[in-house]
Order: C-alpha cells, then structure tokens, then sequence
C-alpha cells in the first residue's frame, strides 16, 4: 500500500439515512466515527424528488437535501465524512479489522459498521434513466402518493410488483401492470390479489418500449413479445419493481449473506457473524426499505458498536 495504516475507533462504510445517523450517534459516543461515503453520498434518495414520508418535515423535503443535512449534523457532531470508496476488507472475529479504501489506503478499525445498502434493478432503456425522478421511480410506497388519482404503470411480476400494484391502486386510478412472461413468479395470494382488484390491468408477455415525455411521464408503449404489437397508454407514473441489488458483495467472503446477497444479522440487533462488524439499512433489510426505517438501524448498529467496544474494554 502506498500509505500508511491509520488506526480509527469506529469506521462507517457508506452513506445515506443508515450511515450518517451512525455516524451521529457514534460521534456523540465520542468514537470518533470515520464514514466513507462511497460512489453515490447521500445513497438513493439523492436520485428521489419530493420526500413526504420522513418524520420532522411538515411541508416535505428534497431527497437531495435531506441527505446533505443528515451530513451537516454527522459531521457538526463531529465525525469525520470522506470521499471515498472501500475497495476490499478483511475480516476476523474480534478485529482489528482490515479495510482498503480506493485501493490504495489501508485502515485499521476497532468496529465496521456497513451501510451500503441496495440498489434497485433497471430496465437499461434510456428513457428510463432520462426521466428517473420525473415520474419513474423505483419505489411505490415512496412515491405513489404523488400520482393519487392518477393512471401509473409498474413492471414486474414477484411479490414486491404485486404487493406495489395493490398499494398504487388503493390511491391511483388505473393501474398497468407490465408482465414480461405469461404468468406471474408471485404468490397466489398476491396473483389474487392483483387479479381481482378492478382497476389493475395486467399486460402479460409484455415489455416496456420506451416510457413516452419530455420533462416528465406522460406515457408508456409496451410490446408484446409473442406478437409483436406495440400499445400505447398515457400515465403519469411509472415504477419499476423487478427488484434490488444488495451492495455487499465485498464482504461476502466474512459476512453471512442470505440467498440475494442481504447480510444476515442476528435477530433484533446489528450484529453480523463476525464479532465487531455491524450492518445497518437496506444492506440488511430487503422488507421494507424506507429512509426512516434505515435510520432507526444506523442508530442501532452505533449504539452496538458502542456496548461492543464497552464490553471488551471492561
């Protein structure tokens, strides 16, 4: 390596409401808490608009925003925010563990705690990625409420796309569902459940052309992929739920992963299999996924890391 090791109490490995407010506590525990914010600071919700949902903001929040005052208070508390991504980590019971950063500089740190989270699967189409934010979105709950009253469309055909179409049509008017097969990979009780809600129509054998609009949604052409008939609907919304990508996947050689990549953490705490690793947010939590749960477990995993270290200290 081309530095020196550094030595530090508590390293945070990503950003977001799970990291910062880690780092808020572990800074107020006086560790000294070192947070590398990773390729994307702030982590999803610096590509989500209107945030309603988050206790403490009456008339809503931008994502972006909200991300950069969780860091504001982090870092006023007194932890160390950097640029930067971990690149590889070595890990062992009890520690110290060994962390790289950007490849080239090595850390020591008493506790790790992961924060890397998940992020959601894309269709790869460009209109896709032009209009995220402006009406496509990857999380129904998050967002749905913006389009009440309105025609949306969501792709997929798992539980989570049912369980997301069900909830959009409690609040939307219509409901296009976008099925790639011609069936659905659910459940029957969420096939049910979607078959026998009157305002979901569900297109099977279908594919998503191009999501139609300019500076916002305000269409979607779908094909059928057996027969090759394009549809045209106009929508407002467009969500994709064909599922997410846990960021873990430099510490599956230490941590235990369940079967998607999701680090396991033992029932009601943070704690990982290796003793002085603890993981927070959605790099753990493949159920609910919000920005207020994500950072309810950064508090816990800091306060872990705290009695953790508390504990061997005597």
């Amino acid at each position: 390596m081309s530095e020196s090791i550094e030595k530090v109490e508590c390293l945070i490995i990503g950003s977001g409401p799970a990291g910062y407010t880690a780092a808020i506590y572990a800074a107020r525990a006086d560790m000294k808490p070192v947070l590398y914010e990773g390729l994307q600071p702030g982590g999803q919700l610096t590509i989500t608009t209107e945030v309603e949902n988050y206790p403490g903001y009456p008339d809503g929040v931008q994502g972006p925003e909200m991300m950069e005052l969780f860091k504001q208070q982090a870092v006023r508390l007194g932890a160390d925010v950097r640029f930067g991504m971990v690149t590889s980590v070595e890990f062992k019971n009890g520690g110290p563990q060994k962390v790289i950063v950007d490849g080239t500089k090595e850390i020591e740190a008493e506790t790790v705690i992961i924060s890397t989270g998940a992020s959601a699967k894309w269709l790869g189409i460009p209109s896709e990625q032009r209009l995220n934010g402006m009406g496509v979105s990857a999380c129904a709950v998050c967002d749905g409420f913006f389009y009440r009253g309105q025609d949306v469309a969501i792709v997929g055909a798992g539980d989570t796309a049912c369980e997301e179409a069900t909830y959009l049509a409690k609040i939307c008017s219509k409901v296009y569902m976008i099925v790639r097969k011609d069936e659905f990979r659910a459940s029957k009780a969420m096939q049910n459940r979607v078959l026998n809600t009157p305002n979901i129509e569900v297109f099977f054998n279908s594919e998503t052309d191009e999501i139609l609009g300019d500076k916002g949604v305000e269409g979607v052409r779908v094909k059928n992929n057996v027969t090759g008939e394009f549809k045209e609907f106009p929508i407002k919304g467009f969500f994709v739920a064909i599922g997410h990508h846990p960021n873990t996947d430099i510490f599956k050689p230490y941590i235990e992963t369940d079967e998607q990549g999701y680090i396991k953490t033992i029932p009601g705490s943070t704690y990982t299999n290796v003793e002085g690793v603890f993981c927070s947010g959605d790099a753990q939590d493949k159920i609910y996924r919000q920005a207020v749960t994500a950072a309810g477990s950064g508090c816990m995993a800091a306060l872990d890391a705290e009695r953790w270290l508390s504990s061997r200290k005597g």
